[in-house]
């Protein structure tokens, strides 16, 4: 059964940085100092758990900005991205944001599109991925 929390950094962390360690470094190539940086304690994390085992992870920055999307590569495809996806932009409605942006790879912006998010300006290379740049209203 899914279930998704909407924690601080400092009860998230010891769940989210592992999904994201394996999924960005391990899974993606990400440079390992890039992953964690001093947005995490500034920022509400969202989680999804099954069965207790947390699978999947993301951010929400006080600007508004949402970062650090990750769901471990067996549950990847059932919707668990999309619910973490409205938890956060619900907390963004709540806290007042007039808008929320991320910078989605280039091989997400259809599940971006998909939730309502408008890809901006052109494609750019981050940690050597192609992204998007997307904003939508809360």
């Amino acid at each position: 059964m899914l279930r998704i929390a909407l924690l601080p950094w400092d009860e998230a962390r010891a769940h989210a940085a592992p999904i994201r360690f394996e999924v960005f470094v391990e899974e993606q190539g990400v440079p390992r100092d890039l992953e964690l940086d001093r947005h995490d304690a500034l920022s509400l994390h969202v989680l999804a758990f099954e069965q207790e085992k947390a699978v999947a992870t993301a951010r929400l920055l006080p600007d508004g900005h949402i970062g650090r999307m990750a769901v471990l590569r067996p549950w990847r495809g059932q919707g668990i991205g999309g619910a973490m996806l409205q938890r956060l932009m619900a907390a963004a409605r709540v806290r007042g944001d007039r808008e929320v942006v991320l910078a989605a790879q280039v091989q997400a912006v259809p599940f971006y599109r998909a939730h309502g998010f408008v890809a901006t300006g052109t494609t750019y290379l981050e940690a050597g991925i192609p992204h998007q740049d997307m904003r939508r209203a809360p």
